[in-house]
């Protein structure tokens, strides 16, 4: 027996696609039998599996749960919740592994499939291991393995609570109606202050807006919300809440970068000089920032997964990107949790000892372009990042080659690096002034006019 995935589907990060046209209950249960018998043959026997809340996610997990233990792996159900729910049974339970079956932020008929291997993040290769073995049908013949349930909400929450000092305030929270409601509903109960709740309900069409909270256009509800009751600050949650998105009292939006700047502060309080990772979309604000506060900040590659790895590698206690993936290695477990986030965030402002809008309006006024998208042919897309690069060298510019291009010039910094997981150019330029970014843009433009790139991106986070 042999099982083939359509090859889109499986990513650098994750598994995911559409359901019924790349994604099906066969995949779901391929991908049980392959990662099942990658822990056995590791000397391991149990699999903790969790799910979002979308429609197709109780059949996803019925198959993926049936292919485990057709590897012969007992598998522990915890059901309904969060992506970091499942990397907190992870690393508690004893387990050898672990599978949320989510679609992430993407629209309702998507699904997919992230991963944990004996406590470390599964990805790159990992997932292409997954598509050959199935393949070629490399699966043992073994004895089926057992189900037990747990219920793991009620530990988790209070994890997220553990050892909490922060002040109470006022707060607004959209759930997106994506897998963190319940959690949110607990957590807000335990938390002292006056909270306000959006989009708890876990629906996974998603009928109020989409789960994904580095659009500023989802964050509309939140923003009027804030506005009408005169809140402090306001807080948003992806489909699977593992990215967060935020906003102050007058609105105003705080990205990902500027959030890690904010909660780089009271760990660089509790551990001096450590490091502090970013991805190479941050703002410099974010690194002058952690310098200014005594750590020492290190620009890394885009993705949740590497950014992981290059913390255990460091020893960093925080990172954080752009898309709102905030890590927490100090007194946690270092994967990227929306929850914990939220609460070291009202426990930062306490400690920081100012409003969250005063924070906001203190930070350093940048003008960002949104993230510019240049669709080009995948065979292409690391080669032309490559001609930009060796034509910018010949030109003697300044050029951080961390993940991409990132160059620097007296006017700011702009970024040109290929997508992981898309068949895209991404490009992002930042400045002091409107004529400063204005030139950056062009510099972006005139690299790509030369490897043979029009303009006309899909513009947007």
């Amino acid at each position: 027996m042999t099982h083939r995935f359509d090859p889109s589907t499986l990513r650098e990060y994750d598994i995911r696609g559409i359901v019924g046209k790349t994604l099906g209950v066969e995949d779901a249960h391929a991908i049980g039998r392959s990662f099942g018998t990658l822990i056995r043959r590791a000397g391991g026997m149990r699999v903790v599996v969790g799910r979002d809340g979308r429609a197709s996610s109780p059949q996803m997990e019925t198959a993926l749960v049936d292919g485990l233990r057709q590897a012969g792996v007992n598998v522990v159900r915890i059901g309904l919740g969060p992506t970091p729910m499942l990397y907190y049974a992870e690393a508690v339970l004893e387990v050898d592994g672990g599978i949320q079956v989510t679609g992430s932020h993407n629209p309702a008929e998507y699904n997919g499939f992230k991963m944990v291997f004996q406590h470390r993040a599964f990805f790159g290769e990992d997932i292409q291991k997954i598509g050959t073995m199935s393949a070629d049908g490399d699966w043992d013949e073994v004895e089926t393995g057992e189900v037990d349930e747990a219920e793991i909400m009620d530990d988790y929450v209070g994890r997220l609570m553990a050892g909490y000092a922060g002040g109470a305030y006022r707060i607004g929270w959209d759930a997106g109606n994506g897998a963190a409601g319940p959690v949110i509903e607990k957590l807000v109960k335990l938390l002292p202050g006056e909270h306000h709740l959006l989009f708890t309900e876990v629906d996974g069409e998603f009928p109020n807006h989409h789960p994904d909270p580095t659009e500023e256009k989802n964050l509309a509800d939140l923003k009027r919300l804030v506005a009408e009751k005169s809140l402090d600050f306001g807080l948003a949650f992806d489909g699977d809440g593992d990215r967060i998105g935020a906003i102050d009292g007058e609105g105003r939006v705080i990205w990902g970068d500027q959030l890690l700047s904010i909660l780089a502060e009271p760990v660089l309080r509790e551990v001096p000089g450590a490091t502090i990772i970013a991805d190479v979309k941050a703002s410099q604000m974010l690194y002058d920032r952690v310098a200014e506060l005594g750590g020492e900040p290190l620009m890394w590659k885009t993705g949740h997964s590497l950014i992981k790895t290059k913390m255990k590698e460091t020893g960093a206690p925080l990172a954080g990107e752009m898309s709102g993936h905030i890590f927490f290695a100090h007194d946690y477990y270092g994967f990227d949790d929306a929850q914990y986030a939220a609460v070291q965030l009202i426990r930062a402002v306490h400690m920081i000892g100012k409003s969250m809008t005063q924070i906001r309006s203190e930070m350093p006024d940048m003008i960002n372009t949104p993230e510019m998208r240049f669709q080009v042919d995948e065979s292409r897309k690391f080669a032309i990042v490559d001609e930009v690069l060796d034509r910018l060298e010949a030109s003697g510019a300044q050029v951080d080659r961390t993940d991409g291009a990132r160059v620097n010039t007296d006017d700011g910094w702009w970024l040109l690096r290929a997508s992981n997981t898309q068949d895209v150019l991404v490009a992002r330029a930042e400045s002091q002034s409107a004529e400063g970014l204005d030139r950056l843009v062009a510099q972006i433009d005139e690299q790509l006019a030369k490897s043979g790139v029009e303009r006309g991106p899909q513009a947007g986070h």
